[in-house]
């Protein structure tokens, strides 16, 4: 059973915290978190992503960067991350993660590009692969659930 999903990107400044809030909004039974490799520890979130999540309904503007831990990944059912390179690096960081590390949009087998000081057309983009992300993992999720 899969009751605490976590979502990992780089900063957790505009992947990882769109994806907790899409999350939070399709999966409001299920705890989602999320932190970054390279946090920007105490950051919130870019505006850019704030706008576009506000636009869907979803406020991230309380979201606050923080940094992936042991206890943290440890806590987790399931880790998404959004390219193969943070799959390898959790999984060799946190050995004990292997099995329990995915990409977000694995079944597209599409790496979800970083939009950071990126234009919002970018944000937009990315925001449309983690939408359908998250949308295949609920469906995945409730199905084993």
């Amino acid at each position: 059973m899969i009751r605490r999903v976590l979502v990992v990107c780089i900063g957790n400044i505009c992947r990882s915290p769109m994806a907790e809030g899409l999350f939070g909004k399709v999966m409001p039974e299920v705890q989602i978190g999320s932190a970054g490799l390279s946090a920007m520890v105490g950051h919130g979130a870019d505006p850019i992503a704030v706008q576009i999540m506000a636009g869907v309904g979803v406020d991230i503007s309380a979201h606050r960067a923080r940094m992936l831990t042991d206890a943290i990944a440890r806590d987790a059912d399931i880790i998404l991350v959004m390219d193969d390179l943070q799959k390898q690096q959790i999984s060799m960081q946190y050995p004990y993660t292997r099995g329990k590390v995915f990409g977000l949009s694995e079944a597209t087998k599409q790496d979800i590009p970083d939009p950071y000081r990126q234009p919002p057309e970018v944000f937009h983009t990315v925001f449309s692969l983690i939408e359908k992300g998250v949308n295949e993992w609920a469906k995945r999720i409730n199905s084993i659930n």
